[in-house]
């Protein structure tokens, strides 16, 4: 990792992958356990470090670093698919 991103940076991540986002992984630089290249999966949260924690399409929730990581969008929730998502992550309710 090159560092710690700053407020602004992350910022921008979290709207460039809002949660909901579908990502196709080109290729992980995690020597121990990588997800397999070409694996899909969903954006669940964008954590404050600017960490892309996924739900991959083979169950592993391994997350990927924008930078470190390659990966493409294949893409993006709707607003209302958003709006419902937010709202299942709080303790899931719907509200």
């Amino acid at each position: 990792m090159k560092g710690f991103k700053s407020r602004k940076e992350v910022e921008s991540i979290k709207e460039q992958y809002p949660v909901g986002t579908r990502i196709e992984l080109v290729q992980m630089e995690d020597p121990y356990a990588p997800v397999e290249s070409g694996m899909q999966g969903t954006v669940k949260i964008v954590d404050d470090a600017g960490t892309l924690h996924m739900k991959w399409d083979n169950g592993r929730t391994l997350g990927i670093v924008p930078g470190e990581d390659q990966f493409k969008v294949i893409s993006k929730p709707t607003e209302e698919t958003m709006d419902n998502d937010q709202k299942q992550g709080m303790g899931g309710m719907n509200m």
